[in-house]
């Protein structure tokens, strides 16, 4: 055994103490969630502040901290972003009314059809208009019409990107995704939008599940439902236009005569598969709040509901670490440019598609 093996922790000892300042970082979450409205009782600001914001900020001082520490890729491996939020998700489905999701899949789907093509059409455009690189174009198109990371991981696969083009596509995604979490519930409460209609631009427009749970979050439980629905909606999507992007590729950009056909094994495997828990848990919470009594039946959806908080709590907080500003830099002014227009033009079209399919429409 040499010395560096010795002293020095394996891979899962770093991952495991990744969780932990994770976790360390969720508890300190929760305690001033709960502590802050006590400490500044009258105080509305003190009230009004949920429980992302305290999070993503505990979680960007813990990646600053860790930075300079030299400690934070160590324990990256921790920050499980993507279990965290799926399984709030599928938490969130028990909270969730099937009838309200029967009723609101219409108009997301809509919604979802038109606002992704309209703006990955939009972005694709314009990024080729500054030259940008066809590879890129596409993550970035993919990135800020549907669900962001998750979207352009799944675009980086269907056209081989590069791994610096998808990290430089997260770091846009995420970088313009947390102001997004505060700047959309004010804008929505400064235009007087229902819950509903709110929802749906956040769920519509914001690049990140976890971005658009946390600004439902802030506007409240039904706008989080609709939210919710409208952005698994679009994710639901991601296969489709993975596909469409695949064979656009093989057959009209690189033209190559030995690539495979796409089929309906790649559409299933880039289906995220935490919509169907999603969904199975609405269906059973449905089902058994029909067999017991509302006081029981209260009681355990509150149980799941304190559930989804700290999975979120612990989503929020691993947003705020994975967090990176170096990767921005390298690729210039033009792909920032172009993420800034068309995210632009995505909160226009969607505020415009939820006020015209979420009007009058009740989550209740």
């Amino acid at each position: 055994m040499t010395a560096e093996t010795s002293t020095a922790p394996r891979t899962w000892q770093w991952n495991a103490l990744g969780v932990l300042t994770v976790l360390l970082l969720g508890a300190a979450t929760r305690f001033l969630e709960q502590g802050v409205p006590s400490w500044f009782e009258g105080n509305a600001l003190a009230k009004a502040i949920e429980f992302p914001v305290y999070a993503i900020a505990l979680g960007l001082l813990g990646n600053a901290v860790l930075t300079a520490t030299g400690l934070r890729d160590r324990l990256a491996g921790g920050f499980r972003t993507e279990f965290f939020i799926k399984t709030g998700l599928v938490l969130l489905g028990a909270s969730i009314n099937l009838e309200v999701i029967v009723t609101a899949a219409g108009p997301a789907i809509v919604q979802g059809i038109v606002l992704i093509s309209t703006v990955f059409l939009f972005t694709w455009w314009l990024g080729g208009k500054l030259g940008l690189d066809d590879k890129l174009r596409a993550l970035l198109s993919a990135a800020v019409s549907i669900c962001g990371v998750s979207a352009a991981i799944a675009a980086a696969g269907a056209v081989q990107a590069k791994r610096e083009q998808l990290a430089y596509s997260a770091s846009l995604v995420i970088a313009f995704a947390l102001p997004s979490i505060f700047i959309l519930p004010a804008l929505a409460s400064l235009l007087g939008l229902s819950p509903e209609v709110a929802g749906a631009w956040i769920g519509g427009n914001i690049d990140t599940t976890a971005a658009v749970t946390a600004a439902g979050t802030i506007v409240g439980e039904d706008a989080l439902a609709i939210a919710t629905i409208v952005k698994v909606t679009q994710n639901a999507l991601i296969g489709v236009v993975v596909v469409a992007l695949t064979a656009w590729f093989a057959f009209r950009i690189e033209r190559r005569p030995d690539a495979p056909r796409p089929g309906l094994a790649e559409l299933w495997r880039r289906f995220p598969k935490f919509v169907l828990g999603f969904v199975a848990a609405s269906v059973l919470a449905t089902w058994y709040l029909t067999t017991v009594s509302a006081a029981h039946g209260k009681e355990v959806i509150g149980v799941a509901n304190d559930l989804r908080t700290w999975f979120l709590i612990l989503a929020f907080v691993s947003i705020g670490l994975e967090f990176r500003v170096s990767s921005l830099r390298e690729a210039g002014w033009r792909p920032v440019g172009v993420f800034a227009v068309a995210t632009v033009v995505n909160v226009l079209v969607a505020l415009a598609l939820a006020v015209a399919l979420f009007s009058g429409f009740s989550a209740a």
